[in-house]
């Protein structure tokens, strides 16, 4: 460790040097989540793109491993990592670069906070149409590198849909741009689908410009509970009629219940539009939970939104087991009433147009996971744990993917980062 921390010394003096005595008890806490002998390694924070780069660049030469991260929030998500040298966060990168109002388009580094940039954009009436987890200390290359999406993904899709261009560092320090400011470039679109989602295996995310939308006048929302066939009627029942929800969600009933509502599964549904336009949706989509005798309730929108997003921060910031899954939206009541039977404390929730969701429990066996995991395979589906204990991820493959993409995602590392320099061990299959 001496050799390194004098190398980095003489090569970066103005960034920040680390050790681990000298990390907050968060950021301790977090490398204890996701490696092994954390107390080893060396914490860099450099405060240009250019000092990162220069940064990387030495790693390069030394051949020292990096674990790349914003404020370290989802730093325990995924794989567990090998031993790695330095630990380089990118939270000091955290200017506006532009924020393009009339190309309703925003230009920021990737180490400003996810809520941070949510404010400067809504001072002029617009929004990123991203619900990252913990979004207070979430950066903006975090949700990116995680695609760390949330509800709204039903009506704005995905976060490499919002995604117009990026800046980020190889794994020999250059510094690579793709893509652009404004939403006709298409240049690069290809090379950011691939970082998006690739937790820091590919290169470090210095840069990003991303879509934002006028914020809409309206947003009601309601909740509908009660006999879980009815609740598959009334789901597919307006996934394919005209109205057009910015969120649909199917919720277990534990997480139904932790809400306040009732110990039954339900269906919460955010309307946002002109005035008009929502009052007529929530009225017809009430006959149609009315009439399937589903139990239908208007609470306080903003309340409301705000207690789920402070429930699923609150497991994620706990010792809980957390996973992402995914099925066949067709199936996916099925798959809630069958993963709520196996485990009733489990808070499930999936979005019913695309069927992704997450799973949080607080405890459960392995054994439980992998037939879990099972009923999502069943649908065609997935389930992959992010974040759970290093014990507990050393009993079972924590992506569980049995696709066949696998030697492509492999080729891919090949190319961007040879040496396996960054991430090592994070992602599937061990990349």
């Amino acid at each position: 460790m001496q050799t390194v921390l004098q190398t980095l010394s003489t090569t970066i003096a103005p960034a920040e040097i680390r050790t681990w005595d000298a990390l907050s008890d968060f950021q301790q806490a977090q490398l204890t989540r996701s490696i092994r002998h954390p107390d080893r390694i060396v914490w860099v924070t450099p405060t240009s793109i250019e000092e990162l780069s220069t940064i990387v660049a030495c790693a390069h030469r030394n051949q020292w491993r990096i674990l790349p991260c914003g404020h370290a929030s989802k730093l325990h998500w995924g794989g567990m990592i090998d031993a790695v040298t330095l630990v380089v966060s990118t939270e000091k990168l955290d200017r506006l670069v532009e924020h393009a109002e009339g190309d309703l388009t925003v230009t920021a580094e990737a180490g400003i906070s996810f809520a941070k940039l949510q404010s400067i954009v809504g001072e002029v009436g617009q929004f990123c149409a991203i619900d990252p987890t913990g979004r207070n200390r979430a950066t903006l290359g975090g949700v990116i590198a995680t695609a760390d999406t949330g509800s709204l993904r039903h009506r704005y899709n995905s976060v490499r849909d919002m995604l117009l261009g990026v800046t980020f560092v190889r794994c020999d320090g250059e510094i690579v741009k793709a893509g652009g400011r404004v939403v006709k470039n298409v240049a690069g679109y290809d090379l950011m689908k691939l970082l998006t989602g690739s937790y820091g295996t590919l290169g470090i995310l210095v840069q990003a410009t991303v879509r934002v939308y006028p914020i809409p006048p309206v947003s009601r929302s309601m909740i509908l509970s009660g006999d879980p066939v009815a609740l598959e009627k009334a789901t597919q029942t307006l996934l394919s009629s005209a109205l057009t929800p910015v969120s649909i969600d199917l919720l277990s009933n534990a997480i139904t219940t932790a809400l306040g509502f009732a110990n039954a599964p339900s269906l919460l549904v955010r309307f946002q539009s002109i005035a008009e336009s929502v009052d007529q949706q929530i009225e017809r989509f009430t006959e149609v939970g009315k009439t399937l005798n589903l139990s239908v309730s208007e609470p306080a929108d903003s309340d409301l939104w705000q207690q789920l997003t402070e429930q699923i921060n609150l497991s994620a910031q706990s010792d809980q087991i957390i996973c992402k899954i995914g099925v066949k939206p067709s199936e996916a009541v099925s798959v809630l009433n069958q993963i709520s039977a196996l485990l009733p404390t489990a808070e499930v929730l999936i979005h019913a147009g695309s069927g992704i969701g997450r799973l949080s429990v607080k405890e459960a066996r392995s054994t439980q996971l992998l037939e879990a995991r099972s009923i999502c395979e069943t649908t065609g589906g997935y389930l992959s744990v992010l974040q759970a204990s290093i014990e507990f991820k050393q009993q079972l493959e924590v992506w569980g993917y049995s696709g066949n993409a696998l030697d492509w995602m492999k080729r891919i590392k090949a190319q961007f980062d040879p040496q396996t320099l960054f991430s090592p061990h994070r992602f599937v299959g061990g990349i």
